[in-house]
């Protein structure tokens, strides 16, 4: 695909990363704050080398990734990043990920962009590049800090519209050692395989509402790992000094996972866990079980804080988290976008045509001819009816309207029909 130039300003040229970019990256990285904050969160798919944290390992491995892009694999979307250059030099970065194994939404990862005055001028460029280059996608998802209300305007401009509002949670290394001291009441904790992704997706399905479960788009693919994936995961997790942890709660009766929790401990202690929690509405007891186990799990690694999130349709994790006094720490807005708005922005042509216009091409172009037999039927009635005329002559107003009748149906009978009659 050709470089992306926009009309009005011919200078602004949009194309793909490249390994000539990386320098300026850091610069731009280091000089500015980025417009859109990138949340680490554990995922079922592979996440992305994000920009700002990988630099050094993007200059070791661009290469390698590179190739790789060019084939069907896992890491075919580790780095898919887009620059904005005037007058050859980068004002600007924006790095997505798609959000399922079907590429059917996809995620905006970051957005550096060099002036704060021009945000909405490369910014609205770098994003509209991103809806034209990836064809597949048909939702789009990111998060912005409630607060920053520049950057929410820019992807409010482009067609973002708020889904719920998400709150991070910190829980500190001495409220871990408090959580782990009661034993957890769950007999039916198992690990996770590929064949539980079934009643993952399930799981999954039924505790988002039915707007956020369609723009995810997850299917029973996204809760499988392949061998490739898994060998990757492990090497990052080497590479990270982390380890992942899951399980999911199994519920016999209903033969159906009512819980499910994944956590990324950290070995040496730089960086704090990070927690994935999923919870059937109707099992919210499990709250306070599940993060007892994952605080049991924290406890053999160095002391560290845990971080999850939860969201505005989920007030019973909220509450918990809220007595058990753990600290927020950020409030974002999850906002999408939909294919919908590429089909409104354009006119429609099948809203242009007329009701009555369709209906009139569906109409026969000639009147259907009638069968012999039934104009001979037809005769035969008019000849039984005058001879009752004739005998019932005092019922002169039912003669007179059944002659009209027939008469009527005689001026369509074919003249070869009237002639067959007669011989």
């Amino acid at each position: 695909m050709k470089p992306f130039i926009h009309q009005k300003q011919s200078q602004v040229v949009i194309r793909s990363l490249e390994h000539q970019d990386l320098e300026a990256i850091e610069k731009l990285c280091q000089e500015t704050t980025e417009t859109q904050n990138s949340h680490q969160n554990v995922t079922f798919n592979i996440s992305p080398i994000h920009l700002s944290q990988n630099l050094p390992a993007i200059h070791r491995w661009y290469w390698p990734i590179k190739f790789l892009s060019l084939f069907p694999n896992p890491c075919k979307y580790l780095l898919t990043s887009y620059v904005a250059e005037i007058y050859g030099q980068v004002k600007g970065v924006i790095q997505v990920c798609p959000n399922n194994r079907t590429r059917s939404s996809w995620q905006v990862e970051k957005i550096f962009i060099q002036e704060a005055g021009n945000t909405r001028g490369i910014g609205s460029q770098l994003l509209r590049y991103c809806f034209e280059k990836i064809w597949e996608a048909r939702t789009w998802l990111l998060q912005v800090n409630i607060n920053d209300k520049s950057t929410m305007a820019l992807y409010r401009q482009n067609g973002f519209q708020p889904l719920a509002q998400i709150t991070y949670w910190t829980i500190t290394p001495q409220q871990l050692q408090d959580l782990a001291l009661s034993q957890p009441n769950l007999p039916n904790l198992l690990p996770v395989s590929n064949a539980d992704a079934q009643l993952l997706y399930q799981l999954d399905t039924v505790s988002m509402p039915p707007l956020v479960s369609q723009v995810f788009d997850r299917h029973i693919q996204d809760f499988q790992t392949s061998f490739i994936s898994g060998l990757i995961e492990q090497v990052r997790q080497w590479l990270n000094h982390t380890e992942l942890v899951s399980g999911y709660v199994f519920e016999p009766q209903r033969k159906a996972a009512i819980g499910y929790f994944q956590v990324k401990l950290c070995r040496n202690g730089t960086q704090p866990h990070i927690a994935e929690l999923t919870v059937h509405p109707a099992y919210t007891w499990l709250y306070p079980e599940l993060l007892s186990q994952m605080a049991i799990l924290a406890q053999d690694f160095p002391d560290q804080s845990l971080q999850l999130i939860s969201a505005d349709y989920q007030p019973e994790r909220e509450a918990y988290l809220e007595q058990i006094k753990a600290k927020q720490i950020e409030h974002t807005l999850l906002m999408s976008r939909s294919v919908w708005h590429k089909i409104q922005e354009s006119k429609s042509v099948i809203s242009d045509l007329q009701l009555s216009e369709v209906i009139q091409s569906f109409q026969p172009a000639r009147k259907p001819v009638t069968s012999r037999s039934y104009w001979l039927k037809m005769m035969e009635n008019k000849k039984y009816i005058r001879s009752n005329c004739h005998k019932n002559t005092n019922n002169n107003h039912y003669c007179e309207e059944k002659n009209e009748t027939l008469n009527s149906v005689s001026e369509f009978i074919p003249p070869n029909s009237k002639s067959t009659k007669k011989k």
